[in-house]
């Protein structure tokens, strides 16, 4: 059965409706994660399990329940949209629901949409993406290497993911590279990813390894801390940092060399969450209020009881008074996990 969905018009014009989200540390939640599918087609070796037990169908949103909580958010003050998985691009008639999104940019209620991708897929979509509004994505891609590629991800084809790069490039869309910084395993070629992005005219994020989720490997062997990358970068590049400021977690620095921007989220060794603008949807309908906080609302089970839009933001309205200042993420010899559910799960 398609997921093809048919709703009434945009929310109100950002500034028209009811007051922005404010937290309890005065933070205004101005952008929303949304996780459309726990499943992908790769499974990273830092990310998830190879024997991976995804969720029911019957589990997930739909993309008209997805498309209406999203609609909840915009008109209380939610300027950006990031659609995330897993995957994204593997969820059945995904399309239907970007195309249902892009009304709220037309209508200026919506800043931005975009979406983080492993890339497999873009070759197929990056023309109806970018004519749909989307202007910038992330792909994540940790190494350049097509034998290495294959190792990390159990299963990826790197030139496929190069030419969804590529097309994407073409459809007109600004690409920036996530990278997460792996021990043994990356470190040495980060150096020439980053003339290679920077090259290309992407932007380029590296990342510490998350706790999220039980997986195979022990975490402690993976983890490299990105201090220790940004020590070793200096010894080729002049890196002059930048006051650039997100909300997010990044902190950026002027590659001088090439003239290109570089991003470092630092959760284990340096968070910034004072300045956190963000929540995180999962494709069950579960809003977390910190990724590496277990704290969440169930959105699913209100918005599958009333069709009051009103009920609906009340309830989003009651879990961001509960976002916390900041997670306590740590890397330990121990297990289980920091936070028990993986990334994919969460969103991206």
């Amino acid at each position: 059965m398609s997921d093809a969905i048919s709703l009434p018009p945009t929310v109100p014009p950002h500034g028209t409706g009811p007051a922005p989200l404010i937290d309890p540390f005065q933070r205004a939640i101005s952008y929303l994660r949304i996780s459309v599918t726990d499943r992908c087609d790769l499974r990273c070796a830092y990310c998830m399990s190879e024997t991976m037990q995804f969720l029911p169908k019957r589990d997930l949103l739909s993309l008209e329940e997805l498309d209406r909580l999203c609609g909840v958010f915009i008109a209380r003050g939610v300027r950006k949209l990031r659609i995330t998985g897993g995957e994204p691009l593997v969820r059945r008639d995904i399309m239907h629901l970007f195309r249902r999104l892009s009304r709220h940019l037309d209508s200026g209620a919506l800043k931005e949409l975009t979406l983080t991708t492993n890339g497999t897929q873009l070759a197929r979509f990056a023309p109806e993406l970018a004519s749909l509004g989307v202007k910038r994505i992330n792909v994540s891609l940790d190494t350049l290497d097509a034998a290495k590629f294959k190792d990390i991800t159990r299963r990826g084809d790197l030139p496929v993911v190069l030419g969804g790069i590529e097309a994407a490039r073409a459809a007109g869309m600004q690409v920036k590279i996530n990278a997460v910084a792996l021990r043994d395993v990356n470190g040495d070629e980060i150096p020439d990813m980053i003339a290679w992005a920077h090259g290309l005219g992407m932007d380029m994020t590296l990342i510490e390894v998350m706790p999220l989720g039980e997986i195979e490997a022990d975490r402690t062997d993976q983890f490299l801390p990105l201090s220790v990358v940004r020590q070793r970068l200096e010894s080729r590049y002049t890196l002059t940092n930048l006051p650039d400021r997100t909300g997010g977690p990044a902190r950026y620095v002027r590659v001088e060399e090439t003239g290109g921007r570089l991003g470092f989220i630092t959760p284990l060794t340096h968070n910034f969450c004072e300045s956190c603008n963000r929540v995180r949807l999962t494709c069950t309908g579960q809003l977390y209020l910190c990724l590496g906080q277990e704290d969440s609302a169930d959105l699913r089970a209100v918005l599958r009881a009333t069709g009051d839009d009103a009920v609906l933001a009340r309830a989003v309205e009651e879990a961001i008074s509960r976002k916390p200042k900041g997670h306590d993420f740590v890397i330990a010899r121990q297990r289980p996990a920091a936070v028990p559910r993986h990334m994919s799960v969460t969103g991206g």
